[in-house]
């Protein structure tokens, strides 16, 4: 399941889609991400991110393709939000049921740091001094390029 979406979504409504029904898995491992209040030396007052729909939706699937081929995966579910987004709010949900722990765990974590640096979505920070685009951070290059070797 895959969504991209301006409106916030609920975690527990998302954790349902993922458990309820489900006998054979018996971990769900979920990740939010929310917009902090500082980030490379500066202080954020808000997010806008932007995307091109048809190339995210390819993407994204490709990602969840990519996890179910690697682990014993059977649900995933990729809820990203686009437009300006305050501080606090959340930006990103990914979650993973596995009949293991193991597994359930290193597929969020790959789908994260994938999602970090091939997803198509761009990061505009409102900043006290002004708005700048974000780049890549080299830890977030060096994350998903360690999946590669793994």
């Amino acid at each position: 399941m895959i969504k991209v979406q301006t409106q916030d979504f609920n975690i527990a409504e998302e954790y349902a889609l993922l458990s309820d029904n489900n006998q054979t898995d018996g971990a769900v491992v979920f990740f939010v991400g929310l917009v902090r209040d500082f980030n490379q030396n500066s202080q954020i007052k808000s997010l806008t991110l932007e995307h091109y729909p048809a190339m995210t939706d390819k993407v994204l699937t490709r990602l969840e393709q990519q996890a179910k081929t690697r682990w014993p995966v059977n649900r995933v579910a990729i809820v990203h939000r686009v437009g300006e987004l305050n501080l606090s709010e959340q930006i990103v949900f990914v979650g993973v049921t596995s009949p293991h722990r193991d597994a359930a765990f290193e597929a969020a974590q790959f789908i994260m740091d994938q999602l970090k640096t091939r997803a198509p979505f761009w990061k505009k920070e409102q900043t006290m001094q002004g708005e700048h685009w974000v780049d890549a951070k080299d830890s977030d290059e060096q994350a998903a390029k360690a999946w590669n070797n793994s």
